[in-house]
């Protein structure tokens, strides 16, 4: 199709509600086509190599504007072929990344509306839904009303990333004890994990201001289910303050990223809370399960955290972004993420009235300009309810166990830790290839990697104690049993494939 006259470019306005919506129309109808059809793609992109997609498209951008019909069809041409297909029934890697018709409408507003709710009078219902919103999040996964602005002195705000919320925390717990130390006091502050926490909380606090020197990456084995153990955590914490350093921020995972490991919140919220340590629960993935009362005892002891976060796009069904952070002490992250120039106040706002206050949420995250992102959970949350949340989680949960079934059942195959939530970490047991770690090492790695390249499935690794794993995630939208049923026929195929290879050798 060829390319508009710059004349009949100029003539339609970029919001002309016509033009809106043929070609939104057309957008949908595309998505629709690809959903109806992305299990037929390969998983993973077929094509890795560096710089195909630049071989295929120009060496500069178009003079004149082409017709909507023209970039979908280069859509499907060019760029489907070089995607990995996150949303595809078949996807088990990394977690999952949701999707939804609801998240999909909710993502339509947020972006049509295209509002920026900085400020509480930049758009006042943004706001106030945000702030409803994430009260309702807590109540549904059953956090202490010390976290929800309508328990009275805690509240919540909808970041980007895990990233960003580990930013936030590590700042307001900086900022709260060199308040009381004084600023100089920063090369002695340390921060405090597992060696199975998420490394973003690494970068988090190099970016506060942190030296690595003085972040502690505990180890955790077996024996604890690879969780954070409390007696090691006090015994480092009490070593770093005999030698005059200041614990400052200790992060409690529920549902590592690796195995799922989940670190005892209570015994840990005893520690922090022992030595005047600031502490975050991470249950990015794992904290959508607490929709369901079964997996609530997860996040028992979290009355003694400081802030917690989880990531409704991961596993509720929330197309991306969207991470939900509570706090306790909304006070601290207010004071040291803040602005207040002139022309960023709510002109004719008074909030010593008694009535709620005007929420001004650039003071809660890292950017002061933000998205809309609370109508997109709003939507998701209306639209399945709390009732139709469980039956997604619970669905994937029992795939999950039926998987780690057919793993214990067949002699090759061996879990290296229990499942938890709907992560199952497996792998062809040493046995199988002369009794040797190593050799089982490189065979594993040879059949995820002849998994991933039959295009049938797209799984991602883990290493623990020297054990190179699988890790099969469900968690996908679209995901049902029998997806997780035909993926262990094709593990079961390869292995048979793999095996008599080394047998050969």
């Amino acid at each position: 199709m060829g390319s508009l006259s710059i004349d009949a470019a100029m003539q339609q306005p970029p919001l002309d509600p016509e033009a809106l919506a043929s070609e939104s129309t057309a957008v949908m109808n595309f998505l629709a086509e690809y959903y109806r059809d992305v299990d037929k793609y390969p998983v993973r992109a077929a094509n890795l190599e560096p710089g195909r997609l630049r071989a295929l498209l120009p060496e500069a951008a178009p003079e004149l504007g082409e017709p909507m019909e023209a970039v979908l069809e280069d859509v499907r041409r060019d760029i489907l072929p070089g995607l990995t297909h996150w949303q595809s029934p078949r996807f088990f890697a990394y977690f999952p990344l949701n999707a939804s018709a609801a998240g999909l409408a909710g993502e339509m507003l947020s972006a049509g509306l295209n509002v920026v709710p900085f400020l509480w009078a930049a758009s006042p219902a943004a706001a106030e839904l945000e702030a409803v919103v994430v009260d309702w999040m807590a109540q549904l996964f059953g956090l202490p009303r010390r976290f929800t602005f309508s328990g009275g002195g805690g509240g919540g705000v909808l970041q980007g990333s895990t990233c960003e919320a580990a930013v936030c925390t590590l700042a307001a717990a900086r900022d709260r004890q060199l308040a009381r130390l004084g600023h100089e006091a920063i090369a002695r502050l340390v921060v405090y994990s597992s060696d199975q926490t998420h490394a973003t909380f690494q970068k988090g606090a190099r970016l506060v201001g942190i030296p690595p020197s003085n972040f502690r990456v505990i180890p955790t084995s077996a024996a604890s289910g690879y969780g954070l153990a409390a007696a090691a955590v006090r015994e480092a914490v009490e070593r770093d303050a005999a030698a005059g350093l200041v614990p400052l921020y200790l992060c409690a995972t529920v549902g590592t990223t690796g195995l799922c490991a989940v670190d005892p919140v209570r015994e840990l919220g005893e520690v922090a809370r022992a030595h005047g340590m600031w502490m975050h629960v991470d249950a990015a993935f794992a904290g959508s399960a607490a929709v369901c009362p079964e997996f609530q005892g997860y996040l028992d002891g979290a009355e003694l955290a400081d802030s917690v976060s989880m990531n409704p796009h991961k596993w509720f069904l929330t197309n991306m972004d969207c991470c939900c952070l509570w706090v306790a002490e909304p006070r601290a992250l207010i004071s040291a993420l803040s602005t207040d120039p002139e022309y960023l106040k709510n002109v004719g706002i008074d909030d010593s009235t008694g009535k709620p206050a005007a929420i001004d949420y650039k003071d809660w995250q890292i950017s002061m300009t933000r998205r809309f992102r609370a109508i997109k959970l709003w939507v998701v949350l209306r639209r399945y309810g709390a009732a139709g949340m469980r039956a997604h989680i619970r669905r994937h949960v029992a795939a999950a166990q039926w998987f780690e079934q057919a793993v214990e059942a067949d002699e090759r195959f061996e879990m290296v830790v229990p499942s938890r939530f709907s992560l199952v970490c497996f792998r062809m047991a040493p046995r199988c290839v002369h009794d040797h770690d190593a050799a089982a090492n490189r065979a594993n790695r040879d059949l995820l990697a002849a998994v991933n390249a039959s295009g049938q499935a797209f799984m991602t690794h883990f290493v623990v104690d020297g054990k190179f794993l699988l890790r099969l995630a469900v968690g996908g939208a679209s995901t049902e049993l029998q997806h997780v049923k035909e993926v262990w026929e094709l593990l079961q195929s390869m292995a048979d494939q793999v095996l008599q290879r080394y047998h050969q050798t």
